[in-house]
């Protein structure tokens, strides 16, 4: 089996494009969490999505849970999938678990801006 490649660019094949997906190393699969920002958060740091981070409040646009919303409880890398806190599962012998939503399902509608490094990001874009 052939090593992930940085130099590769697309294909048609959904096949290939899984591949991709799938062998990508950790780093590259972190930039696949990006979620959608929300009208206002879109205007004011101009710019269309942003990696999603523990702490963000995110509202679920597609799917079972469409229009709950919650804090960003967890952020699976390795999988690609986000948590929402207040979005649990109930399982057969009645304990609840965590639900995992694709990047693609939810809107960040409030950012975390604990961290240093994501706010000299975010000045970075808006002032451009």
């Amino acid at each position: 089996m052939k090593e992930w490649s940085v130099s590769w660019k697309s294909s048609k094949s959904p096949r290939k494009q899984r591949k991709y997906r799938f062998t990508a190393p950790i780093h590259v699969k972190r930039k696949f969490l990006s979620c959608h920002l929300a009208s206002d958060l879109r205007k004011k740091y101009a710019r269309r999505n942003i990696v999603a981070v523990v702490g963000d409040k995110a509202k679920v646009v597609r799917g079972e849970y469409k229009g709950h919303s919650g804090k960003v409880e967890l952020v699976n890398s390795r999988k690609g999938k986000i948590s929402v806190s207040g979005i649990d599962i109930s399982k057969k012998d009645g304990t609840k678990s965590n639900y995992f939503f694709a990047p693609a399902s939810l809107v960040i509608t409030e950012l975390n801006l604990d961290s240093k490094n994501r706010n000299n990001l975010l000045k970075r874009k808006s002032e451009k």
